[in-house]
């Protein structure tokens, strides 16, 4: 693996044990990573979700409040693992998954990261082309998007690849600077905005409706960060700062980063009658004065929530393909995700593709999330560093080699987890078998959840204490594990 020479100003680190030297961040850097990177449009874009449902403010606030601080129950806690093992999530999931199988976490996470991406691009790169029509009298044409989302990815790309020193810093200032644009939105939108309207509901009924509101906007918002949290607490010393200000620090991170943009995009949608074409609406319905500072949040706000996403995805496919560089990953991601944004831009139906991303994700992301987080609990946070790396050092053995690197109870319980989401999931293109035993609620989330708990719980009853079966030795890898070339350094 790969270490950082003195000086670089590019992290060097993948997904290896991070140094105690080098866990320098503090509970308050987590909670500003996690405000500063999401006040962008494509958090932003989720509060719309629920008006374009037909719901009305006061309902779509209620859905997206609900939704948000179920799924911080969820996936707060999350963020002590990385705390304890000093490595990525989906890295540290191989002591309940199995080294191997915490590919599992790597794959889920690498989609979610992947679909927020693309989107955050998207919704960005849209909004920026229609203030400057508006302004400048600059194209729309076909040609005008693929520039900008191009200019997005570039930027976005080039701060993913400098890595977590570099988005920190740039995190703490977009915090504060997109707080202020969000608070003037307040006051250009005020004038047209009425709380009582509301639509044709989506689902034909109220409660389906708002219930489909409270996954898709509310819930889908923490369960982006089932995989996300560790990237920043890895870099968290336990033995300078407690678990509960970590805990309580990624909460109010979560609530406020999340929620502040979503009823921000709640408030324009209603004030602009956004209806199927948020951006349109809102370009359209901002007073002039209000255009540069749309043209800003496009393009920076943007550039740190993608940034951010793209880091943990090259994390994610560095710990897929070990012998990749974390740099050589990030190039990949970024020229992935910006090709769903020009089909989501030029091929797909954005609510559809929106709605129907977010809920398949969310049913086979929480059953991961449930299962690690039962593991992280009986073992209480005590972990085997070095056996969490046996798969990136491309050696075998150690506590958490299971049966050739599974575990197998935790593999099915995710599987059967997921299968059960699946079923029950109720997208605008998709819906699942077992939708009408509940009515037509898409529950997928929540079946998806407790079937998986029940069999772990059930298939891995022997486990206790430290995660981990009976210690394998760890073979060594021929020609001392092929070392992996240093990345370059500025």
């Amino acid at each position: 693996m790969s270490q950082s020479p003195a000086g670089s100003l590019i992290e060097q680190h993948g997904v290896e044990t991070i140094p105690e030297a080098e866990r320098t961040s503090t509970p308050r850097d987590v909670l500003s990573i996690l405000v500063g990177s999401n006040l962008a449009f494509g958090v932003v874009v989720f509060g719309w979700l629920p008006v374009s449902f037909g719901l009305s403010f006061w309902a779509s606030t209620t859905a997206l409040v609900l939704g948000t601080a179920v799924g911080i129950v969820l996936t707060a806690p999350l963020a002590l693992v990385s705390l304890r093992t000093a490595t990525n999530l989906s890295t540290s999931s191989g002591a309940h998954f199995g080294v191997r199988g915490r590919l599992i976490g790597s794959v889920v996470g690498l989609l979610l990261s992947l679909g927020y991406t693309a989107l955050a691009l998207w919704v960005g790169g849209d909004v920026v082309v229609g203030s400057l029509n508006r302004m400048l009298g600059l194209p729309t044409d076909g040609a005008a998007y693929v520039a900008t989302y191009s200019v997005l990815a570039v930027l976005s790309a080039t701060a993913a690849v400098f890595g977590y020193r570099l988005l920190l810093k740039l995190e703490r200032v977009l915090m504060w600077a997109m707080s202020v644009l969000l608070v003037a939105g307040l006051f250009a939108f005020a004038p047209h905005f009425d709380a009582a309207v509301h639509g044709h509901y989506l689902l034909g009924g109220f409660w389906q409706t708002w219930l489909l509101a409270v996954v898709s906007a509310g819930l889908s918002g923490p369960i982006a960060f089932i995989t996300l949290l560790g990237d920043y607490t890895r870099y968290v010393s336990p033995t300078r700062h407690s678990s509960r200000k970590v805990l309580w620090s990624t909460i109010g991170g979560l609530f406020l980063g999340l929620l502040i943009p979503q009823l921000f995009g709640t408030f324009t949608a209603v004030a602009t009658h956004a209806g199927d074409n948020y951006v349109a609406g809102l370009v359209a319905g901002a007073p002039a004065w209000f255009l540069l500072p749309l043209v800003v949040n496009g393009l920076l706000g943007s550039a740190g929530n993608t940034g951010l996403m793209l880091y943990s995805m090259g994390l994610d496919l560095d710990a897929i393909l070990p012998r990749a560089t974390r740099l050589q990953a990030t190039y990949v991601v970024a020229a992935l995700a910006t090709v769903l944004v020009f089909l989501g831009h030029f091929v797909w139906n954005a609510q559809d593709a929106v709605t129907s991303f977010v809920l398949v994700l969310t049913a086979i992301g929480t059953p991961w999330a449930v299962i690690t987080l039962i593991g992280f609990r009986r073992c209480r946070g005590d972990y085997d560093q070095q056996s969490l790396q046996v798969l990136n050092q491309r050696t075998r053995g150690g506590i958490y080699w299971y049966r050739a690197g599974w575990n197998i109870p935790a593999t099915t319980a995710w599987v059967g987890g997921s299968a059960v989401g699946l079923c029950a999931v109720d997208t605008p293109v998709y819906q699942g078998p077992l939708l009408p035993l509940s009515g037509g609620i898409d529950i997928s989330f929540l079946l998806s959840g407790l079937v998986a708990a029940a069999l772990y719980l059930v298939l891995s009853r022997s486990q206790r204490g430290r995660a981990g079966g009976p210690v394998a030795p760890v073979a060594a890898a021929s020609a001392q594990t092929h070392s992996r070339s240093q990345e370059q350094s500025v």
